[in-house]
Formats: structure tokens, C-alpha cells, sequence
């Protein structure tokens, strides 16, 4: 229902509010789209989390993103901790980004207020508002503000003195006393006095709706989400809660309605939104800054490194093939600019490698030889066909990811190093969301609304273990829960309530692995957070930080490699042998015969019994069966038929048939079974000519169904297959057949670098069995379950254990063979 009369939601809060914001951005930008309203305010509770979401999603559907901020002010200095109350402890206040220095100044804002302010909630003061005033638009807040706080107290004069601290502060022109009705009676006494007072000082007043849900339908909804915020029934007459369903994302006509004697304080919400431009540059980049030694410029020594990598990898000189490949590559990074990237990387997995902390690359990197050659990979991407266009797309400027693995134990220690390089202010952990996925907004729902445990669980149960489920698809899946939906009141409730919900945020922990660095302190660039010893953290996440060109990598902790470094100092410790898990032979029969057996608990990637059970159908004997298990053991392949027909065709059961000798070029090392993605991409290339960053972008549309650019594809495939002599019939069985299964294609590069350490963690269980075993179960301790697997498992292979209460970590215990013993206090002082 829009109006031709404007009005502009400045007072909106999202999910990113948790557990009290009940609207997702996207949604909440669709629905100020169909009211016909030209821009829309984020205002969240003590953060800035969906800024730079709020900017793109409103950007991309043609509406004006206004980011504001509902800040916690505390009543004297941020840095007091007294003995009020939560509710004491801090007042709301209304902050809007009038432009990108107000911007910059939010997120000073927000990010002080948990580096300084934490209590209760993240605050800032009075102080920090006069400091960080420039390029704000502040409204005196709602009915949890000072301003009016202090109305309702009956402390007019009080509040006067407050309103006009404010228009001094910010400006006469960015000062606004705001006014609100949803419905309260709290809210009409107010307002009362409150337009009496910016009448007499002339402070102009402005109507919001403080919207927490989207549609007044949702008002339920948000309730229950209130009770899982606050751990309460929704039959508890003494919990929090709205006591109207008026805090919606109320259309502009509503608003006129709501304030027909103050139409003015209704469309000043427009000339507000009309004086708010942020202008976000996503093309620029922060990255930190490598200094070369000697002056010398970061391309010229990136080329250096690489070169003399290149010759330590290939020999002096190195193989033409190898020369080309990394001179492309080069070429290319330099082009993009991302020379200084790659040095970074290189030069903190120095460090780790002269520090003997083992590290290594996975993912896409493990493509680029220069990822090989640097040294931060260990895999050859000529050896195994691995592409570099996989990695990096020379037709787009987005940053490459280069994730590194690094020991458990030690990576703080790379860490530190990085934040002592860079500067301490410099560095900080990523966010990342909890959502509620579907099983889980059954269960919260549930408990909230007293349903019995047992049918809850029951209900749950219904919903099918399927990545990215939702209950509408559920629903559409399930017979069995379809009934219960439409012939149980209370449970159609249930699901009903849960379906507004599922996919709000629940929490904001630390992401495992991502590290955020930027050029200068980053609170210049991103809002962070921290709570009591946590890690400084940044209030938004991995893409939000790509889009705003920050530099961002993962540090991930790996336990395999903290085993693998603990049994090969036993190894030398008890042997005398110093093990390069780099150069292992892989053709080992111990290796094969423990992979063929599946007796791999203990060998990473390859516990689990299905694997296991593929693993003794497949009866791998190359390190290529490995590569192909790891990519071929997911949903997907596994229901598609595609495991099967690769174990029958290796064991000679079944023949594979190429459309063309192209096919089986690319091919024949998965027998005829389109494994990974890199192959699908050598068919794009090979047959259609289509190049082939072009062909990794075809494969992520197949993979998304979007059928625009599949279309287009297909197109220029079969065009290209006819030029290179491939019958149009030919062209087109197997262009559906890379639509058939290319999305179930996997990253080679990821999957053989983890092939490879799973071989690692097999070889030397196969071959020191006791000292892998004693290095496993020392990881493990604490973990009861598990530490009677590794010793049942251990006494299998006839060796000597003793782990007398494993489950506290407290007493030693040991594995021995003959006379070889190994105490757990002997192994946690290794390294």
C-alpha cells in the first residue's frame, strides 16, 4: 500500500539485531521496494553488522541504503562499570550516516564501544559523541532514550537541557527530536511533552516506526523469538515482550495515519533520506603493504622468489612447460596487482617453515604454480593437471584466496607474527553467523511454545537431513510431516512460526580460520568487536570484508598436522630417521593394503565407515584413487551414480564410452567419470574454445542453475566444437552431459592436497604404527569416545596400550611394541 506522500523507515532494525530484529536485509529491501519507498535506514542494536549488505542488496534494487546505528550511551563515562542494572546501564540513541566521513565515524563508534565501553551491552558516551559528531544526523531515540527517559520521569527541563547538548553537538540542521506511535501509552506521553519541547527550542521533529519484524502478521513470530532470546515460555506472563504487533514495516499511508496532526514529522523522513549519501568505493583496496628488500618494486621480487623456486622445484634450468606456466601466471597477478599479496603470504609461511611449524596451502591455490614454487603449497599443479584459472580470473579483479593450513598447536604463533609485522591494530579475526537452520528453529520454537520434548523431536526428525533444507521444502518432501502440518493445530503453529524465522541469525562467534589484515589501523576501514579475552573481531563478515577490498585469508588450525609433526619427531626420536613428508613414496604396498582394508580411523579424511566402506570397494592402489575418493564422497556423487560407475570401471566391470577422444584424454584418470571441476573445464576449453576462467564462471552457473548463462554457454560450445570438427549432435550429447554432471564436480586442487596428507597420515600408520598411534591418541585426550576407538584400534594392530582415565588427560599412559614405550607427558613436550 504506498503513498504518494513520502516517507522513508529510518529507524529499522534486522536480524543482525539478535534475537530482537525478526527481518533479513534482502527481505526488508523488497518490502520498502513494493510500499514504493526511495530509500531505507538500518539502525541495529550496538553494531553496524549488515552495512555493507544493507548497501549492496538496497544498491542493487535501486534503493538508497541510509546506515545508521542505534548506539547504547552510558549514562556518565563508557569506561564505568557500577552496579545498575542492564536497563540502567545504558540509553538508546539514533546516529545516521549523513555521509562517508559519518560513516567513518560509526564505525569508530561502533567499534569503541566494545574495545572500551563493553558492559552489558557495547557503549559509547557522551565524549566520544562530540569527538565523532562530523557527518552524523542524530534523532533523540525511542522510548528507551534519555531524552525521553527523562520526559517520562517528569524531568521536562532536564530533557531540554539534553536536546539542546545534542543540536550543539551535531549541528542545529542534524539534530531531530523523534516521535513514534505503535501503539503505547508510554509513547502518547511522551510525544506530548516532546513536541511541546522542540516547538519552544525549534528543533524540528521526525516519525519512525522502530521496525522490528516486516509485516504486523509477524508480530507472533517476533515474540517467540524474543522468548528464545530471553530462555522463556511464551506462557510466562512475567517475561519480556511487545505489548503491541504495531513494529512493523509500516507503509508511508500508515504513517500519516498514525501522525495525522504531524504530517510534517512524517515527511521529514524523506528530506532526512535525501540529505544521507554514502558513497562506498568497492573497487579500491586496503591491503597491507610488503616492502621488498633493497627497494626493490613487489613484482620484481615476487618474479625473483618464484624464479629461484622454480629451479629448486624442476632443476637449473627448468623444464620449458614449467617456465611458460609461471611466466603466464606471473603476468598475470602482476597485471591484477596482487604481487604484494602473494609476498605476504610467502612471507609468513616462512616464517612458520624456519620456525618447523608445519603449514601448507589447500583449496584453489594448490592450481597456481606459484603457490608450488613459493612454497606455501606442496602439491605440483603440473604433475596433477591443476589449473591456475581455477584459482585466479585474470577477466576479474577479486582478490585470489590463498588458505593455508597450519599446526593446531602454533598457529597463535604465525598469528602473532603477522599482527608484530603489520601492526597489532592492523590485524583482527572474522565474524561469521549462526543462523537457524530448519531442524533448529523447530526445536527453539517448539520449547517456546511448551510443546512436549518427545514431539518436537519427533517433528524434527521429519525434516530431511539435506544441506540448505528449508521447511517449505520439507513440507513439499515429506508426506509424513505434510499430515501432522495440516491436521495438528498446535504443530501447524509451530512450523508456521518457525517458517519466519528459520534463517535469522541466532549468534556471532569467531570464524575458525579467517584473518582479516589491513593497510593501517582497521578500525579506518571495518567495525570490530571483542568480549573479555576474546580476539579482537570484526562486526562483519568474509565477503563483506572482500567487497570493501580488505585483505582476508584463512589461518586455519589443522589438528592432522600437529599429529603428523608429533609422530615424525617420534620417529626421530626413537629411530634416528628424519621423515620429509614431501618426498614419501607413493607407491608404498603398507599404505595401499591399510587403505584397501579401510582400517583408516586415525587417517585424515578417510574415518568415517562410508568412506571406509568406499574405500574397500574401491581398493585404491595411486595416490589418484585418493584425489578422486575425496571428490567423489559427497551427496551428490554418491546419489548420481557416480561412485559406482567409477569403482566398476577401475575393477574392469564396466567399460568406459567417450563422445570423443578429447574426452578420454581428459578423462581416462577417473574412468570416463566427470570428477572435478578442472576437467569440466578442459572439455569447455579443449572442445568448445572457451577459455578458461569463462569455463570455471560456466561451471558455478550449472552448479547455481542459472539458466541465462548456461544457455549462453551452450551456445558458444557447440559454435566452437563445429569449428573444431565435432558433429553438432556430438556437441550437444556432451554439453548436457557437463550440465548433468557438472555440478557435481569437485576442486581438484583442494582435493588433491588433502589426498595428500591423508596418504601422509596413512603411510605412517602403516609403517610406525606406534608412533602414529601414540601421537593420535595424545591429540585426542579429553575426548573419551574417541580415545577408546584409537585404542581398540591400536590394540588391533598388535600393539601395547595402557590409558588408565583418558578422559581427564590427567594420568599417562602408553603405547609400546616389544620395547618401544611412549609416555603422553614425553609427547606434549615434543617441538
Amino acid at each position: 500500500m504506498a503513498t504518494s506522500r513520502p516517507f522513508v523507515h529510518l529507524h529499522c532494525h534486522s536480524h543482525y539485531s539478535l534475537l530482537d530484529g525478526a527481518s533479513r536485509i534482502p527481505e526488508l529491501v523488497a518490502r520498502v521496494k513494493d510500499l514504493g519507498m526511495a530509500a531505507v535506514a538500518l539502525t541495529d542494536h550496538g553494531n553496524l553488522h549488515g552495512a555493507i549488505e544493507l548497501y549492496r542488496q538496497a544498491r542493487a534494487a535501486g534503493i538508497k541504503p541510509i546506515i545508521g546505528y542505534e548506539a547504547y550511551v552510558a549514562p556518565g563515562s563508557r569506561r564505568e562499570r557500577d552496579a545498575r542494572g542492564m536497563s540502567e546501564a545504558s540509553y538508546h540513541l539514533t546516529l545516521l550516516a549523513r555521509n562517508n566521513t559519518g560513516f567513518k565515524n560509526l564505525i569508530r563508534l561502533a567499534s569503541i564501544a566494545f574495545l572500551e565501553g563493553f558492559y552489558y551491552r557495547p557503549r559509547i558516551d557522551k565524549e566520544l559523541l562530540q569527538t565523532y559528531s562530523d557527518g552524523l544526523i542524530c534523532l533523540s531515540g525511542c522510548l528507551s532514550s534519555e531524552f525521553s527517559g527523562l520526559i517520562l520521569k517528569d524531568q521536562a527541563d532536564r530533557a531540554t537541557d539534553l536536546a539542546r547538548w545534542y543540536r550543539e553537538t551535531f549541528g542545529e540542521e542534524n539534530f531531530f527530536i523523534e516521535v513514534q506511535e505503535n501503539g503505547l501509552d508510554t509513547q502518547r506521553r511522551c510525544n506530548e511533552v516532546a513536541i511541546d519541547l522542540a516547538r519552544r527550542l525549534s528543533i524540528p521533529l521526525v516519525a519512525t516506526s522502530d521496525a522490528h519484524y516486516l509485516c504486523q502478521g509477524d508480530a507472533g513470530a517476533h515474540d517467540v523469538l524474543l522468548c528464545i532470546n530471553t530462555q522463556k515460555l511464551r506462557s510466562d506472563p512475567n517475561r519480556l515482550r511487545y505489548s503491541t504487533d504495531q513494529f512493523y514495516v509500516c507503509s508511508g499511508e500508515e504513517m500519516y495515519e498514525r501522525f495525522a496532526s504531524l504530517p510534517e514529522a512524517v515527511a521529514r523522513s524523506h528530506e532526512i533520506a535525501e540529505r544521507c549519501n554514502v558513497e562506498l568505493d568497492f573497487k579500491r583496496r586496503h591491503f597491507p603493504i610488503f616492502e621488498p628488500p633493497g627497494g626493490q618494486k613487489p613484482e620484481d621480487y615476487l618474479r625473483q622468489l618464484c624464479q629461484e623456486g622454480l629451479c629448486r622445484r624442476y632443476g637449473n634450468p627448468p623444464p620449458n612447460e614449467a617456465q611458460q606456466r609461471l611466466d603466464h601466471e606471473l603476468e598475470i597477478i602482476c597485471k591484477l596487482g596482487f604481487a604484494g599479496y602473494f609476498l605476504i603470504v610467502w612471507d609468513f609461511v616462512r616464517f612458520a617453515r624456519e620456525r618447523r611449524i608445519p603449514a601448507g596451502a589447500r583449496g584453489s591455490a594448490c592450481g597456481a604454480l606459484g603457490s608450488y614454487v613459493l612454497g606455501l603449497s606442496h602439491v605440483d599443479p603440473l604433475e596433477y593437471d591443476l589449473l591456475f584459472e581455477r584459482f585466479l580470473d585474470p577477466n576479474r579483479a577479486e582478490a585470489p584466496d590463498i588458505d593455508i593450513d597450519f599446526c593446531q598447536e602454533r598457529r597463535e604463533e604465525v598469528l602473532q607474527y603477522v599482527r608484530q609485522k603489520y601492526g597489532e591494530g592492523s590485524v583482527a579475526q572474522i565474524a561469521t553467523f549462526g543462523t537457524m537452520a530448519a531442524r533448529a528453529a523447530v526445536r527453539d520454537v517448539g520449547r517456546v511454545l511448551g510443546v512436549e520434548l518427545p514431539r518436537v523431536d519427533q517433528i524434527a526428525k521429519m525434516i530431511p537431513e539435506q544441506l540448505g533444507i528449508t521447511l517449505n521444502m520439507a513440507l513439499q518432501q515429506n508426506p509424513d510431516l505434510r499430515k501432522v502440518y495440516e491436521e495438528d493445530p498446535q504443530i501447524r503453529e509451530l512450523i508456521d512460526i518457525a517458517r519466519v524465522l528459520e534463517g535469522t541469525n541466532r549468534n556471532v562467534s569467531t570464524h575458525a580460520a579467517g584473518v582479516v589484515i589491513a593497510n593501517g589501523p582497521i578500525t579506518e576501514y571495518v567495525p570490530v568487536m571483542q568480549r573479555d579475552q576474546d580476539p579482537i573481531t570484526t562486526q562483519w563478515t568474509m565477503e563483506d570484508l572482500e567487497a570493501v577490498g580488505l585483505l582476508k585469508m584463512d589461518f586455519l588450525g589443522l589438528r592432522n598436522l600437529t599429529l603428523l609433526d608429533k609422530a615424525v619427531q617420534l620417529i626421530e626420536k626413537t629411530h634416528g630417521v628424519r621423515i620429509d613428508l614431501h618426498q614419501l613414496p607413493l607407491d608404498d604396498a603398507k599404505t595401499f593394503d591399510l587403505l584397501q582394508r579401510g582400517d583408516t580411523q586415525g587417517v585424515f579424511q578417510f574415518e568415517s565407515a562410508g568412506i571406509r566402506d568406499l574405500l574397500q570397494r574401491m581398493k585404491p592402489d595411486s595416490i589418484r584413487d585418493l584425489i578422486a575418493a575425496n571428490a567423489l564422497y559427497r551427496p551428490g556423487p554418491l546419489g548420481g551414480g557416480m561412485v559406482e560407475a567409477y569403482v566398476n570401471r577401475k575393477h574392469g566391470r564396466e567399460k568406459p564410452e567417450y563422445a570423443h577422444p578429447v574426452m578420454e584424454e581428459v578423462l581416462a584418470e577417473t574412468y570416463g567419470v566427470m570428477c572435478y571441476q578442472e576437467q569440466v573445464m578442459r572439455i569447455l576449453n579443449r572442445l568448445g574454445g572457451i577459455d578458461l576462467s569463462s569455463a570455471y564462471a560456466c561451471i558455478k552457473a550449472i552448479s547455481k542453475k542459472k539458466q541465462e548463462i548456461i544457455d549462453q554457454r551452450r551456445s558458444e560450445f557447440i559454435a566452437g566444437a563445429k569449428e573444431r570438427g565435432v558433429s553438432q549432435e556430438v556437441a550437444e550429447r556432451i554439453f548436457d552431459l557437463i550440465t548433468h554432471f557438472g555440478g557435481y564436480g569437485f576442486n581438484k586442487s583442494h582435493s588433491t592436497a588433502y589426498a595428500h596428507l591423508a596418504y601422509q597420515t596413512a603411510y605412517l600408520k602403516a609403517n610406525y604404527p606406534a608412533e602414529f598411534m601414540a601421537a593420535l591418541l595424545s591429540s585426542e585426550i579429553g575426548d573419551t569416545k574417541r580415545i577408546a576407538e584409537h585404542v581398540e584400534n591400536a590394540r588391533e594392530l598388535g600393539l601395547e596400550v595402557e590409558a588408565p582415565n583418558v578422559n581427564t588427560g590427567e594420568a599417562d599412559f602408553t603405547v609400546g611394541n616389544g620395547a618401544i614405550r611412549f609416555g603422553l607427558s614425553a609427547i606434549r613436550g615434543l617441538g
